[in-house]
């Protein structure tokens, strides 16, 4: 429940930032504002000040800004003004700035991470160590993609179809510029090169780990179950695995395989505390007939914090907001052009989780989930699907090079079909969602 009122506060922010775009801009051309809303349905809270009334709604998936003069309200486009009462028409402003009032709320959004992501780096923003890290491997999942074409662990990924890569970082940006064509890793294996090739159906737009190469990782204690053999036996967080019976553990992957041959069996088990080494009885739990035997342990993510003076953070966030607003263009690009699944859309309930969870995170991570979403809802408005914001802009556009407005009927025909495809498309993110949920 916390993650998902974290989740629809987050949301909250955006739609309020979105909102206050066309608000403002509004207010600086003249034009009425009859009507504020966060949120769409039956109004929860309503307060009126001045010539506008706020509201509170109790759908909160959006918001709007209702002027005079725009629609076909009592007070809309068709409606029969008084002199007075068109100087403050969106209808009679010229269309500079009725493009002007239409364009505010999706660019706030893409203005607001240039605006958040530099305080982030500010406060110090938390990383896996393996970000900066070449792209060596440190385990690679049975049965995955990359197995199957022949990674194993220990392998060090040297270039991406042609494209030096560095760290891991730059290896999954090289992924998602790639998504939907085949991929040629160029791998160093003691001391030779290799090339692996993936057909273009693959899953790079989620990173390698999607693909089944997964980082060196010790096997060090980052959490425990309660009532479970390691907290029984006396293990604590941050304690490194280093034997189980005679045998050695090199990595936490290696821990599944050697629980599994103990079994019900009770073993000795040394981990290394504060430089010493200790040894504990544990006897591995099997919760079901069926399940695997577990110790109740989770592995530790090592992290690096990085923080920056004033000028450095700037231009590191600015830098982060440029690279997200890249990334999500090619994955529009990509989806467009069938290169990417349309399963990889997400809907409200997977925006909610991710808000939410970053919510209970800390400041930067906050404000990291809180830039992503917003470019995310920044360039979807900006799409020229009528009904949407950029189908407005197409409108103001053909405005202005047939030098008038298109008729009425066009519009709200454009709109309806726009309307319908909207439909269909949050049909397809919440399918997408659901699917997820309970695959």
């Amino acid at each position: 429940m916390i993650t998902v009122i974290a989740g629809i506060a987050m949301l909250g922010v955006l739609v309020f930032v979105h909102e206050l775009g066309h608000f403002c801009v509004a207010k600086l051309s003249g034009v009425k504002v009859l009507k504020f809303s966060l949120g769409f349905g039956p109004k929860l809270l309503s307060k009126t000040w001045g010539e506008t009334e706020y509201l509170i709604c109790a759908i909160p998936l959006g918001g709007y800004v209702l002027m005079l003069g725009e629609g076909n309200g009592d007070q809309g486009e068709k409606a029969e003004l008084t002199a007075e009462e068109k100087k403050f028409s969106f209808a009679e402003k010229p269309l500079s700035r009725r493009l002007a009032i239409v364009a505010a709320g999706p660019l706030m959004n893409l203005i607001l991470p240039f605006l958040i992501l530099p305080i982030s780096y500010l406060v110090g923003v938390q990383l896996p160590s393996y970000y900066d890290q070449p792209p060596c491997v440190g385990y690679t999942v049975a049965e995955s993609e990359a197995a199957a074409i022949g990674f194993i662990g220990g392998d060090c990924i040297q270039q991406i179809n042609g494209e030096d890569v560095l760290s891991w970082n730059d290896a999954n940006k090289a992924l998602l510029g790639s998504a939907g064509e085949p991929l040629v890793f160029t791998v160093e294996r003691q001391g030779r090169l290799y090339e692996f090739t993936l057909p273009e159906e693959n899953g790079s737009l989620e990173g390698l780990q999607a693909l089944g190469l997964l980082p060196r990782q010790a096997a060090r204690i980052g959490g425990m179950a309660e009532d479970m053999p390691a907290e029984q036996a006396g293990l604590q967080v941050g304690d490194r695995i280093v034997q189980i019976g005679q045998d050695e553990v090199a990595s936490w992957y290696a821990l599944k395989p050697l629980i599994q041959s103990v079994g019900e069996t009770t073993v000795p088990v040394v981990v290394e505390r504060d430089g010493e080494r200790l040894t504990f009885s544990l006897t591995p739990q099997q919760r079901d007939d069926e399940g695997a035997f577990l110790l109740g342990i989770a592995p530790l993510t090592e992290t690096v914090e990085m923080k920056f003076g004033f000028i450095d953070a700037v231009r590191e966030g600015a830098s982060r907001a440029v690279e997200l607003i890249e990334l999500t263009l090619v994955f529009i690009q990509k989806l467009f052009t069938g290169n990417v699944s349309a399963k990889n859309i997400g809907g409200p309930i997977t925006v909610v989780q991710v808000a939410g969870q970053a919510a209970q995170a800390d400041l930067a991570a906050i404000l990291s989930v809180l830039a992503f979403i917003s470019i995310q809802l920044g360039i979807l408005n900006l799409l020229p699907i009528p009904i949407l914001d950029g189908g407005h802009i197409f409108f103001y556009c053909c405005e202005m090079v047939f030098r008038r407005p298109l008729s009425m009927w066009a519009r709200e025909v454009a709109q309806q079909i726009g309307l319908v495809l909207l439909v269909l498309l949050m049909v397809l993110a919440f399918y997408n969602d659901l699917a997820r949920l309970w695959p």
